[in-house]
């Protein structure tokens, strides 16, 4: 029986937001000497091999292997498409426009887990939440419409990004709606990040985007917390959770990465943010707390009443 959200969650996820909206910034520091998908691929195979020396320790590769193997086939191109969506559009718009689009995941995920999960169907709230969502996701694209044209560059990228969150949403949907919902976080980790090292390397030779690749300081850090901290920790962390807490419980809090996304990209990267995009943005944000606040929005109501 999963249990509902608690303090030590929010202590969690709160590390795990803050570690996740570096995670764009990590990217495009370095996208001048290490191509995007370039490093979406290295840094899977970086945690891959991370995760396999952990199922090996904890012997977690038998009995859990037998019966997920479709279902890990799944997730894992699930997996290499959304990071290849992040990949690609990290070449056209800011990561402060990725993280928003991105983490409208939560708001797919509970779409999918309506139909095929009885314990998560959404009630009226989270309908008026989606609603909401949907909204504000065409307000943010509007924010790559200036007052002359559009940019057409910025709204491929904002359109890869929604992708991304799309591809995520739906990996969460076949966890949960299938064995890897009670198998070790740490196989169903392994699934993602091998297909997703694999099939990314696979894309990046023969597109050619080794042309340009040199190893500095700041290129290899970057990896390094990409593939160890972001790709292995904190996804394992998350997988965990998964398996712990409700599934909707959990995406309300992950509406923090986004906040936090948008506030390192400004900081950190000098992003400029229009007016349409935050309007959109804050929409965005205020949808996913509807769908994955439900219950608590609606114990706060009736207390009031």
């Amino acid at each position: 029986m999963r249990k509902s959200a608690d303090f030590f969650m929010f202590q969690v996820m709160l590390i795990l937001c803050v570690t996740w909206g570096l995670q764009q910034i990590a990217i495009k520091l370095v996208v001048g000497d290490i191509a995007t998908i370039v490093q979406a691929s290295l840094r899977s195979g970086i945690a891959a091999f991370l995760v396999a020396i952990v199922l090996v320790i904890k012997g977690g590769w038998q009995p859990s292997w037998q019966g997920t193997s479709k279902a890990g086939m799944v997730v894992g191109l699930l997996f290499a498409s959304e990071f290849l969506f992040i990949a690609l559009g990290l070449q056209y718009t800011s990561a402060s426009h990725m993280a928003v689009f991105l983490y409208t995941a939560p708001i797919f995920s509970a779409l999918g887990l309506n139909f095929f999960v009885a314990s998560e169907r959404l009630k009226p709230l989270q309908w008026l939440g989606i609603t909401v969502c949907f909204i504000g996701v065409l307000v943010a694209f509007g924010g790559s419409i200036s007052f002359s044209e559009m940019n057409t560059t910025i709204l491929l990228g904002d359109l890869f990004g929604l992708l991304a969150g799309i591809a995520w949403g739906a990996t969460t949907v076949v966890v949960r709606s299938t064995k890897l919902s009670e198998a070790p976080a740490s196989l169903t980790l392994f699934y993602q990040l091998f297909i997703a090292f694999i099939s990314l390397l696979l894309i990046a030779l023969v597109t050619g985007q080794f042309a340009t690749f040199n190893l500095t300081p700041m290129s290899v850090s970057s990896l390094l917390f990409q593939g160890v901290i972001v790709s292995f920790v904190s996804y394992l962390v998350w997988f965990w959770l998964l398996r712990q807490y409700l599934a909707n419980n959990l995406a309300v809090f992950s509406f923090m990465t986004p906040m936090f996304g948008v506030t390192f990209g400004v900081l950190i990267l000098g992003e400029k943010l229009t007016i349409n995009f935050i309007i959109g943005a804050i929409l965005i944000l205020l949808g996913i707390l509807l769908v994955s606040g439900e219950a608590a929005l609606t114990r706060f109501i009736k207390g009031l009443n």
